[in-house]
């Protein structure tokens, strides 16, 4: 395999392309399990029909673990709309229908939404009496079980010549409440510094998803918190401001 072309590089890994075929290549310290469950995320996904990077393999690579699969010729929809600021609106539309396409689906063996929360926001330093706030806060919510992508951003959603959609990392893939994958969705866009960018999307998801903006605001402490456990120390600050200024009632 040849991993000379790079075309991405995040904290713990590298991503590089090979012909027809992308690398992610994690780093030496990077949770065997970790790797194993995202790839297990991204083959139930496929499972839905939806339009995702065929899955090839999981290998090492010079003691390195890696996923292999498909490349996706095409432009993801956060260039497109730097690109063309004209369409910002129609980008940000196909955005939010795709998000919806997402939620449209199951998949009855991934893992709880509810219990992910839970599980991260155990490994906070938050206090006892925060902690427990949030937990019965999660207790509080009906139980859903849509697809959540959990990390979806328009860097992950890449738009093919033929304008065919792939959606792509399904490392945090769940199933439980949208409006929890809403959340993280909109506090993605604040990280970034994009507030207006973010209540533009809220506004268009609760929309079309017919979901009460309040509804989506409840979930932001709880999907704040959980990632803040995240070894980025600058995002730690800003999401954990985001559990105490949010109103519990």
């Amino acid at each position: 395999m040849n991993t000379e072309n790079i075309i991405a590089e995040r904290i713990n890994k590298k991503i590089y392309r090979d012909g027809d075929r992308v690398i992610k290549l994690f780093n030496e310290d990077y949770s065997r399990a970790d790797v194993l469950n995202e790839a297990l995320n991204h083959a139930r996904a496929e499972e839905t029909g939806l339009n995702i990077p065929e899955l090839y393999e999981v290998t090492r690579i010079d003691g390195k673990w890696a996923i292999v699969m498909e490349y996706i010729e095409g432009t993801n929809i956060a260039d497109l709309i730097a690109s063309n600021p004209a369409k910002y609106d129609e980008y940000m539309n196909m955005f939010v229908d795709i998000q919806l396409e997402i939620h449209s689906k199951r998949s009855p063996l991934a893992g709880q939404l509810k219990d992910k929360m839970n599980r991260k926001i155990s490994l906070t330093e938050l206090d006892d009496t925060t902690k427990y706030e949030l937990y019965t806060r999660i207790a509080s919510f009906p139980e859903h079980h849509k697809l959540c992508h959990g990390d979806y951003t328009p860097s992950n959603v890449i738009i093919r010549p033929d304008g065919t959609p792939y959606i792509l990392d399904w490392a945090h893939a769940t199933q439980g409440n949208a409006s929890a994958d809403a959340a993280r969705t909109y506090l993605r866009f604040c990280l970034k510094g994009n507030v207006e960018g973010a209540e533009k999307y809220l506004d268009l998801f609760c929309k079309k998803s017919n979901t009460a903006r309040k509804y989506v605001q409840s979930w932001m402490p709880i999907v704040a918190a959980s990632q803040s456990v995240k070894k980025n120390h600058k995002e730690r600050d800003i999401l954990l401001s985001w559990v105490n200024v949010v109103d519990y009632s």
